[in-house]
């Protein structure tokens, strides 16, 4: 991640680091705590929730999977940071949530960058009509945007699809934006953070790339 943040001018501390816990267990979420990774990140409600028990709020949560509308209870009781949302129905349960917690839901709206029919999202032509609907939620704030790039062998293939993702934070971030504030953006995983960070990533959820077969790797990012 530093050398990402050399190559490309800028500050590592404009890029977060959240540490995806989806296919390890609790005790390996434990030591990523312990070696100073505060911010974890799981797919699933149910594997949210599991961990939240025991974790609790030593952590900062993101939900960064698809999240269905009967799953948002417990996703906003939990998640700092939802990274998932692509529809107004999913955002209207999210405000009703919140508003009944006394809580505004920090979120990313979910963009389908690359068009694949498997994955979730919106496509880049809908966003702006998204989070005009979503900024009239009082318990709900927007702040960003997140995307998947296309599984690739070399990670240079996945540079399109972020720099799509920038371009399009900066054409709806222009003189009259639709959010307020600046528009972080979640994008690249094990496979391709470092470019994802070059082409302006300022959340990168990684997982594999921690582990070796035995706990977390004990380099820093």
């Amino acid at each position: 991640m530093v050398r990402a943040c050399e190559r490309s001018g800028r500050l590592k501390e404009d890029v977060r680091l959240v540490s995806v816990t989806k296919e390890v267990g609790i005790p390996e979420a434990e030591e990523l705590l312990a070696l100073g990774m505060k911010e974890l990140g799981e797919n699933r409600v149910q594997e949210l929730v599991s961990k939240y028990a025991s974790i609790g709020s030593r952590a900062t949560w993101h939900l960064i999977g698809h999240l269905q509308t009967n799953k948002v209870k417990d996703a906003v009781r939990i998640a700092s940071l939802i990274h998932s949302v692509d529809s107004e129905r999913l955002a209207k349960e999210i405000d009703k949530e919140a508003k009944k917690l006394g809580k505004v839901q920090d979120i990313l709206i979910e963009v389908n960058v690359s068009g694949e029919q498997s994955k979730f999202g919106i496509s880049p032509e809908e966003v702006a009509g998204l989070i005009k609907c979503i900024v009239l939620y009082p318990n709900i704030s927007i702040k960003g945007l997140m995307t998947m790039a296309p599984e690739v062998d070399d990670q240079e293939e996945a540079r399109p699809y972020f720099k799509a993702l920038w371009e399009l934070r900066d054409k709806i971030s222009g003189p009259w934006p639709l959010a307020p504030g600046p528009l972080l953006l979640s994008m690249g995983m094990s496979n391709d953070f470092e470019v994802a960070i070059e082409e302006g990533a300022n959340i990168v959820r990684v997982g594999r790339a921690l582990f070796h077969n035995s706990g977390p790797r004990t380099l820093a990012p």
